[in-house]
């Protein structure tokens, strides 16, 4: 996130507090991947604010290291794999759980090829323009971000529940938004602007709750 390790930390408070709110509006166990998200941008917002503090001199660079790998574990990793796997599990028939089918497949393919490349390339963690940056020689390139972007906001587009695209539509928009002003600092900010929109997600489950859990035509 931008400015400091305060704005994470802080953030993070705030979206923790959106996620318990979130999961306490959790009636099935397929909405529960989902509702999770706003609680792991938390987490993942928080572990950020100990990147800062490192790459403000204030932790060790061993500790540096292993918080900035953990961010873009998450980041980069296992997102593009988490996102569409839990909008095919909220999906309440097969048809639309078939739909999401080539988005977690994208997914899983994108997952496994960033935890290769993460774990054989090094990954350059500094400031610029009040921002953490994140390189990684392996995955950052167009066709990764292209896959990327198809993994994450792919099956929300197409998910029969509006607010699902809502959430997509915000995320999509945030990403571009950032690919032009702050290309550079894309996996930090990206992801915190997407923690933010997913108030999204806490008014979806807000305002759904009498009509969830919605009919699943198959058990878990």
């Amino acid at each position: 996130m931008c400015f400091s390790a305060t704005a994470n930390f802080v953030g993070s408070t705030v979206l923790g507090a959106v996620g318990v709110v979130t999961l306490t509006k959790v009636k099935h166990r397929r909405e529960l991947l989902f509702a999770s998200l706003p609680v792991l941008f938390a987490i993942h917002q928080f572990i950020e604010g100990f990147v800062w503090l490192g790459l403000d001199g204030k932790l060790s660079p061993q500790v540096t290291h292993d918080m900035g790998a953990a961010f873009m574990l998450y980041a980069q990793g296992l997102l593009p794999f988490l996102l569409p796997l839990s909008v095919l599990l909220f999906e309440p028939d097969g048809k639309g759980r078939r739909r999401m089918l080539p988005f977690v497949a994208i997914g899983v393919g994108t997952t496994l090829y960033i935890l290769w490349a993460l774990t054989a390339y090094p990954t350059q963690i500094f400031v610029k323009g009040n921002s953490i940056v994140y390189i990684n020689d392996a995955t950052n390139n167009t066709a990764v971000a292209m896959l990327y972007v198809l993994a994450t906001c792919g099956s929300l587009f197409v998910s029969k529940e509006r607010p699902m695209v809502i959430f997509g539509l915000a995320n999509l928009t945030i990403l571009l938004v950032v690919m032009a002003f702050k290309r550079y600092a894309f996996t930090s900010l990206w992801c915190a602007y997407a923690a933010i929109a997913s108030v999204i997600i806490l008014a979806y489950f807000w305002k759904s709750s009498v009509r969830r859990p919605l009919r699943y035509a198959l058990p878990l």
